[in-house]
């Protein structure tokens, strides 16, 4: 079978087709899944425009959406013909974080989706949200559940919060649709109006380019009467997250998610710790809150918003697409035939 295996030595333009051995048949507690799908991620590509040999050979992309073709001995949850989606962290089944690496992480630690047929233990994966197709699954595993835990499980969203959300990734995007679903106000940025434009469209109540309005801060606490927000959805990392903390209300929570504009900076501690903000770092979220998160779409029937589909063939082509910063939610692959 054809998959994609990395070669850091050339990073991007390392990304071919490979031919990949067939995993087999599944043994007692797994199950053989067809995968149709994945999207891409800031993390997925950190790992594939890195020259760390450590990903000499992996098999990269962390999601995977498709359909479970045997399942072994002993396994229940899942019969042949279900519609499923992966898991970030397999390991991570529930409870509070067990893990501070990606060592099993699929496309990182360990080998991802970007192949046609995977064999895992039953906990990579979960049911996929009822009437998806495998595009749309795969973008829960990273993007949607990582929005999914900073509002709701750790955010303790609730309706009549409020709610910003930086930039139109894919964890950005989701952050808004859960929150209106929730009953949530949101302000949403972005540097292009024609995007703003489409933000609102999705139900954000405020919109504000960020490079006419570099103080977006004081002005995230004039549309919300002095107060603040309750909940940030902080993905640039230190170039952003000064302003994030001036928009923040006392003691409101900002969601650490993404490090767009760097891995490390200043923090303005001072202001922090007189508006007594609850600043957490979030990776994704463990299995039970995807199972969670899969049920509330299914009673809300929220859709992902998908900017365009690739080929794995064009995995290079859809990374270079994601690196322009052009896309509008979410990017995906379609794998196998």
């Amino acid at each position: 079978m054809k998959g994609i295996r990395l070669d850091p030595a050339r990073g991007l333009n390392g990304i071919a087709i490979a031919e990949l051995p067939d995993p087999g048949q599944p043994r007692a507690g797994e199950v053989r899944v067809r995968i149709h799908a994945s999207s891409l991620n800031f993390h997925d590509y950190i790992v594939a425009n890195n020259n760390d040999q450590k990903f000499a050979g992996r098999i990269p992309l962390s999601d995977g959406g498709g359909v479970v073709e045997a399942v072994g001995d002993g396994v229940t949850e899942f019969k042949v013909g279900d519609a499923v989606v992966s898991c970030f962290f397999p390991e991570w089944l529930d409870g509070a974080p067990t893990t501070a690496d990606f060592l099993t992480v699929p496309g990182d630690g360990v080998d991802g989706y970007a192949q046609p047929v995977v064999v895992r233990p039953t906990a990579y994966f979960t049911h996929a949200p009822r009437g998806y197709s495998h595009a749309e699954a795969a973008t829960l595993t990273t993007a949607g559940l990582t929005a999914w835990r900073a509002l709701i499980v750790d955010g303790g969203l609730k309706a009549g919060d409020s709610v910003l959300v930086l930039g139109t990734g894919g964890v950005s995007i989701f952050a808004l649709q859960i929150a209106k679903a929730m009953g949530a106000t949101v302000i949403a940025t972005s540097s292009k109006d024609e995007k703003l434009k489409r933000l609102s469209a999705l139900g954000a109540d405020h919109t504000i380019n960020y490079k006419t309005d570099p103080a977006w801060g004081t002005t995230v606490q004039t549309l919300t009467g002095g107060r603040g927000v309750d909940h940030v959805i902080e993905v640039g990392g230190p170039g952003t997250l000064a302003q994030s903390i001036t928009a923040v209300r006392n003691g409101g929570h900002i969601s650490l998610i993404g490090v767009l504009t760097g891995f490390g900076g200043e923090v303005p501690t001072a202001a922090m710790m007189v508006k007594q903000v609850k600043l957490q770092g979030i990776v994704v979220g463990n299995r039970r809150h995807q199972q969670d998160f899969v049920r509330a779409i299914d009673a809300t029937g929220l859709r992902p918003v998908i900017d365009r589909s690739f080929k794995l063939a064009e995995l290079a082509a859809a990374f270079r697409h994601e690196e322009s910063g052009a896309h509008f939610g979410k990017i995906c692959v379609e794998i196998g035939d």
